[in-house]
Order: structure tokens, then sequence, then C-alpha cells
């Protein structure tokens, strides 16, 4: 008898995941509006944005033992009413200060929602059909990063910078009744609780993801960063070696045993450092070089996320019959080679040729990231589905954090060393440059150190423009480097490292039961 394939459960559990990555990028453009009814600075209201990166990093890696202890429905509906609650909370803020610990209320909720939805997802659908469920539940993770923006710039423009929070709360609540009435309960584990793990874990992701959201500020040759970077080593290297000794690890570091999982985590990891790229140098490229408007950046980028949304799922389908190995191979080519071309980009690039350009490499995308993900996923016997998927998104949540933090190190530093070639120049001596300040004294009336001043202006415009250049160039050596890992996927290989890794994993355990 053909097993049904389960839409309900699936849509219940896409709901949590969307508004936990949609509301990482919605509040983004809602910083400044902050930062005037609040009165405060940069360098506080930023806490806003990197409070909830911190708490919801630190408490992924718990969320495969509270699922598999607890169970993932009721830990479904728990993390979804704590992200709801929380959210509310940031409506209700009367100061920066409780607004931040509103966002930590709302990331701890927000943090684990994503693992524990892909967890459960893997527990109750056939992995036959598995292709297909993760390309319509990978909709969420593509879409919801880019209609953020444009969401939160129109709520925030024509409404109020509260209702950034308050549109969580039908959603939240409707997505909390589904849970509890249609999903059913995963079987429970008996499991002991990593306590050192646990703690490990969290110093170690606290540090290393503080030190990545504030190297560009503080400087990456700084003491504080420096500190951080090596604490976090020491954590995170404590934290492997007590995983590999003790008999019940909160997050099995043994999965890294399995060559496909570890493959397609390493792809997950590099790809993500890459794409990220396009994630931050567009907007910055649009509304800092081309003058648009947060919510004209936002529906510039829409095509391309609905490409990529459409994409999913046919990618998904695709996966089931053929596999990860051709979906990964042609969908990376076609983001490497795609990203490559947006090194021409340039201060007269049309907004329309942006968008194409947006649009064939988020094909790609659609095309590659879900069965690349699926493929490391489904090489895990199904009950260390939970502790595999807070594994993944760990990984992915690092390697974001890292990709935006080495790729704004990138184009400053590419920016400063056009605007030294370009500075060269711009001096009396120069004939091209005395030629433009003549030229420029008659346009506009300026006497010569204005025209001078203007023309260093469109230096600084030029150099930023050919820095987001060269760092896509950055981007697509990276996309580049996964292309050739991904031959070690494949459909056939991974059901044999689902049975090897079962086979192990009992070996393991009667080995133990001897010991």
């Amino acid at each position: 008898m053909k097993t049904a394939f389960p839409w309900r459960e699936l849509f219940i559990l896409v709901i949590g995941p969307f508004m936990a990555i949609l509301d990482g990028s919605i509040v983004n453009v809602a910083v400044p509006k902050l930062m005037a009814v609040f009165g405060v600075g940069t360098d506080r209201i930023q806490w806003v944005l990197t409070a909830y990166l911190l708490a919801s990093g630190v408490v992924i890696p718990v969320s495969g033992y509270l699922g598999d202890v607890l169970g993932y429905r009721r830990m479904y509906v728990v993390c979804l009413g704590l992200f709801t609650m929380g959210s509310l909370f940031c409506a209700l803020a009367w100061s920066d200060k409780t607004l931040v610990a509103a966002r930590v209320c709302q990331a701890v909720g927000g943090g684990m929602l994503v693992p524990l939805s892909m967890g459960m997802l893997f527990k109750i659908v056939p992995r036959g059909m598995m292709g297909m469920a993760m390309g319509i539940w990978g909709i969420s993770a593509m879409m919801a990063p880019t209609i953020g923006p444009t969401l939160g710039g129109y709520l925030v423009d024509n409404l109020s910078w509260h209702m950034i929070f308050l549109v969580n709360l039908p959603v939240g609540l409707l997505g909390m009744f589904l849970a509890a009435v249609f999903l059913g309960e995963t079987p429970l584990l008996k499991s002991r609780f990593d306590l050192p793990g646990c703690l490990f874990s969290s110093a170690g992701c606290f540090a290393i993801l503080l030190a990545l959201s504030e190297g560009q500020d503080k400087g990456w040759t700084s003491q504080y960063i420096v500190t951080l970077v090596v604490a976090a080593f020491f954590f995170l290297l404590i934290f492997v070696l007590w995983e590999l000794g003790t008999e019940e690890p909160m997050l099995d570091i043994r999965l890294l045993g399995n060559p496909v999982f570890a493959v397609s985590l390493l792809i997950t990891a590099v790809v993500t450092i890459g794409l990220f790229g396009g994630l931050f140098l567009v907007p910055i490229f649009t509304q800092v070089l081309l003058g648009l408007t947060p919510m004209q950046t936002g529906l510039l980028i829409m095509p391309s996320a609905l490409a990529s949304g459409l994409l999913m799922p046919i990618s998904g389908r695709l996966y089931d019959r053929m596999g990860a190995r051709p979906l990964a191979l042609v969908g990376l080519s076609v983001v490497a080679l795609t990203t490559w071309e947006f090194n021409k980009i340039n201060l007269n690039t049309s907004t329309h040729w942006l968008q194409m350009m947006l649009v064939y490499r988020s094909c790609g995308m659609g095309l590659a990231m879900m069965p690349i993900g699926t493929a490391g996923m489904e090489a895990v016997p199904a009950r260390l589905s939970g502790r595999a998927s807070a594994f993944n998104n760990l990984v992915r949540q690092v390697s974001a954090s890292f990709g935006i933090a080495f790729l704004t190190y990138v184009m400053t530093s590419r920016q400063v060393y056009h605007f030294e070639w370009l500075r060269e120049s711009l001096s009396w001596s120069s004939p091209v440059a005395f030629a433009a300040i003549g030229q420029l004294k008659q346009a506009l009336a300026l006497p010569g150190d204005a025209a001078l001043a203007v023309l260093g202006m469109a230096a600084q415009r030029q150099a930023m423009a050919s820095a987001i250049a060269d760092t896509f160039v950055v981007s697509a050596a990276m996309v580049a480097v996964a292309i050739p890992l991904s031959l070690l996927l494949g459909k056939k290989r991974t059901k044999e490292m689902v049975e090897g890794a079962v086979d192990n994993r009992d070996a393991g355990g009667k080995s133990a039961d001897a010991g």
C-alpha cells in the first residue's frame, strides 16, 4: 500500500522556521528607526541584532537532545510559543535594553524551531519522499531572508516599527494550534543530559559568534576579538574531546565519521560562506551606490526569491529520482558562474541586469542546496536525525556569520586598495585630474579645493563599487571549491551509508553493552 505524503504536517512544520528565519532579516531595515525612537547610537542598537544571533546559535546544539527526550511536537509547540511571546515583548519594549532582552527570549524559541522542524520532518516522512518534503520545507529557508527586508521596509514606512514584531503573533498562535492538534508526538528516547557538553558548546558558540559579529567594528587584531577567538577554539576543542569520550553525547561528533554526512556539511559550510556574499553585498550596492530605498531593494530581489522557491520542490522531486550528485553539480556550477558575472558591476549597472542575474543565480541555488542537505541527512539513521539536524543548522549559523564577516573584510580591504590607486590620479599634478577639476569649477561654480573634494567622493564611490565586484569574485571561488566535492554525493551511495551507519551504530552499542 502506497504511503500518503504528509502535506498537512509539512505545512505546519514550515510555519515555525519561516517566521524564525524571517525575523532574522526583517529587523535589519528598522535599525535607523529604532535608533531614533530610543535615542541611542549604532553601538547600542546593534545588540538588537547581535543578541538574536548569539542566543539562537547557543541553543541550537541542545535542540536535538530536547526533541529526543521531551518529544519533537511538544518542543516545537513550546519553542513557537516562546518565539511568539518574545515577539510580543519586543513590540512592548520601552527602551533598547528591554528590546534586547525580549530579542533573547524570541531567539531562544526561534533558534530551536529550525532544527526541531527539520528533525521531525525526517522522522515522519518516508525516506523515498524526503526530496519532495525537503524541497517544500526549504522554501522557508530560501525565501524568508529575501522577503524580510521588503516586508520590514513596508511595515516601518507605512505603519509602525511595532508591526515588525506584532506580525508574528497571529501566525505564531495559528502554528501552535495546528501543531498541537494535528501533529503526532514522536517516540521519546531515554538519555542522560550532557551538562558539560552543553556548557562547552554554548560557551564556544557564544564566543565565536560574538567575535564574528563584532570583528569588523572592534578590529580583527584587537585584544578583545583575539581573546574571543582563542576562547572559542579551546571551548570547542574541549567540547569535541568530551563528546568523543562520553557515552551519551549531546551533539554526536561521531556522525562526522559518516562520509556522506561529513561531505554534505563541508559543502554546506563552503557554499553558505559564498552565498551570503549576495545577501548582503547586493543591498549595499543598491542602497549606498545606486540610491535605492530598502523597499525598492527588496522588490528588486523578490523575483530571485520566487525563482528559488519555485525550483525547490522541483529539485526535491528530481532528487527522489536521480539523487543529489547531478543536481548539485549543475546547480553549483550555475551559482558559481552567475556569481562570477557579478564582478562586472559598476556605477552604471542597470537594475534590470542585476535583477536577472540574481534570478539566474537563485535558480542554481534552488536546484543545488536542498539535495546537498538532504543527502547528508538521509545518510544518518532516522533515530539520530534530530542530533544531525542540530549539527547541520549549527554549521549553517556559524558559516553564515563567518561568511558575512569574511566578505565584509574583503570588501573593506579592497575598497582601501582601489581608493589608494585612484587617489594617486587625484592631484593637481595629474593632467586628467586638472582638467576634471577645471570642468567642475566651471559647471558648478566651485573653488578648486571643493572641486577636488567632489572628485574624492566620486573616487570613494568608484572604489566601493570595484571592491564589491572583487568580493563577488571571492564568493564565486568559494562556491567553485564545492563543485568537485559534490561528486561524493549520490543517492545510491547514500542508501549504502545509511545501512552502514545503522550497522556501525548498533555494533558500537553492542560492544559497549558487552564491555
